[in-house]
């Protein structure tokens, strides 16, 4: 049985520590990482592409910082040692959902006019916005090479990581259409976020199975509780996106604010039927905030109109969930997949009791 973090025992106030598991993924991931970058036949897509993922700097020299968490990744390996497999059998598919990411990333720095990301200037602002589209697109290409040279169940692999881009892809838009929606629904906002975000989230769990070998339920219950988790994980992100401290989640403070995102606790805010929802929304009706006092009004609106506390609790309820399904999974059957299956759900905790 896998066991969960007892939210009722959680401290609001720490930082939590990043999972061993994540930096011994990184350690694993990163030669491979680096040799799929070298798969790109154009030397500025190369180097684009090693920016976004934090494997140099602008000019190309290895440089500190700019590297994501490496979170999916590791779910990817973790997925693949939870049913019986070895870590290494995960690690095409893990090289696989980091480039899908970063190239999603990428791609939505540009669309979203994000100028930061990970403390440092987004791909679009240092190469120029058709390089970097370019470059996001090769990516995709890197991902899908990756998988069909290195991956023995690519015949399995493939399918599942092209379904997932789509449904990312479908996100994306949806949420391009949701940008200053006033007639927008918590629900429209969920199931944008659940292609935008937790289709890669289950992806990753359900490529790490597959590499592995699992059979087709085992798959289906591990995708689902990446799915979960992937939506509780973005709900956090979307309290980041009002609250977040810039200094540690390296983006804008107020970000989602500032751009006039409908994101969930905005949304949650709108629709509460509260004095603070209806100012909210006679705030955000022109255009998004402009000045510091105007975003400061509007979080502190969406605050007080219980937006931040509904999108909290929907995230609990759906990490709950997920531990259901990896328990459902009957993952844990001997010392080594047990000790798996704990490190995966450590994992699917820190994605959502965080503050990066």
């Amino acid at each position: 049985m896998i066991t969960r973090l007892d939210p009722t025992r959680r401290d609001e106030t720490a930082r939590p520590a990043t999972p061993v598991a994540i930096d011994r993924a990184r350690e694993l991931v990163e030669p491979a990482l680096h040799a799929a970058v070298d798969l790109l036949t154009d030397s500025r897509m190369r180097l684009i592409a090693g920016y976004q993922l934090g494997l140099w700097d602008a000019a190309g020299e290895r440089a500190p910082g700019g590297r994501g968490k490496a979170v999916r990744p590791a779910l990817v390996l973790l997925a693949a040692r939870a049913v019986g497999g070895r870590a290494e059998a995960g690690v095409p598919g893990a090289v696989a959902v980091e480039l899908v990411h970063n190239f999603s990333l990428l791609h939505d720095d540009i669309m979203d006019r994000d100028v930061e990301r990970r403390h440092r200037p987004t791909g679009w602002v240092v190469y120029g916005e058709g390089q970097a589209i370019l470059a996001g697109n090769a990516m995709l290409a890197a991902a899908l090479e990756t998988l069909l040279r290195d991956d023995p169940h690519h015949d399995r692999t493939v399918p599942a990581l092209l379904a997932c881009v789509q449904r990312l892809i479908s996100g994306q838009s949806a949420d391009l259409a949701l940008e200053r929606d006033d007639t927008a629904a918590i629900e429209d906002v969920l199931a944008m976020e659940d292609g935008k975000t937790a289709a890669l989230i289950a992806n990753s769990l359900e490529l790490g199975a597959l590499a592995a070998g699992a059979d087709t339920a085992v798959v289906a219950r591990l995708a689902e509780a990446g799915r979960l988790a992937g939506l509780a994980f973005q709900l956090v992100d979307d309290v980041l996106g009002v609250v977040g401290d810039a200094s540690v989640t390296g983006k804008s403070s107020s970000s989602d604010i500032r751009a006039g995102k409908r994101s969930v606790p905005v949304v949650a805010a709108l629709r509460s039927g509260t004095p603070e929802g209806d100012e909210l929304a006679d705030l955000l009706r022109a255009a998004p905030p402009e000045t510091d006092v105007e975003v400061e009004r509007a979080v502190r609106l969406v605050v007080t109109a219980g937006g931040l506390d509904w999108a909290r609790r929907e995230a609990e309820r759906l990490l709950a969930a997920a531990h259901q399904e990896l328990a459902a999974a009957g993952l844990g059957a001997d010392t080594a997949t047990h000790d798996a299956a704990q490190d995966l759900a450590e994992v699917l905790d820190f994605l959502v009791r965080r503050d990066w």
